[in-house]
């Protein structure tokens, strides 16, 4: 296995996709993950980290709808979805690229 700082950089970065494609930000890491989970340490661990994050993120924008509906809150908590699905890949790039652990607020975990 080798090391490769920038490859997980770019995995965390690539959660960005979301904003361009909708839902590029899921494919691309899967299949990053898939594919270098045996030769990249480390990869198997950030791959697993991020598809919960994705997923986790998912799962609250969905609960948000009804709260649109019902009680009107809903919107902020969408817009709490989008601050965290913008800030926190890139939080988690940079820690990455210095070596450090990266951790997703609010995560379920749903891959172990």
């Amino acid at each position: 296995m080798r090391e490769d700082r920038q490859l997980l950089m770019l995995t965390h970065l690539s959660q960005l996709l979301d904003l361009v494609t909708g839902i590029g930000g899921f494919i691309v890491p899967l299949v990053i993950w898939l594919t270098q989970k045996d030769k990249v340490l480390g990869m198997d661990a950030h791959g697993k980290m991020i598809l919960n994050f994705q997923i986790s993120l998912f799962i609250y924008s969905i609960i948000s709808v009804p709260l649109i509906l019902l009680f009107g809150i809903g919107i902020f908590l969408l817009i709490g979805i989008a601050i965290i699905a913008v800030v926190f890949p890139i939080i988690n790039a940079i820690k990455v690229n210095n070596g450090e652990i990266p951790s997703y607020p609010l995560t379920i975990e749903i891959i172990k």
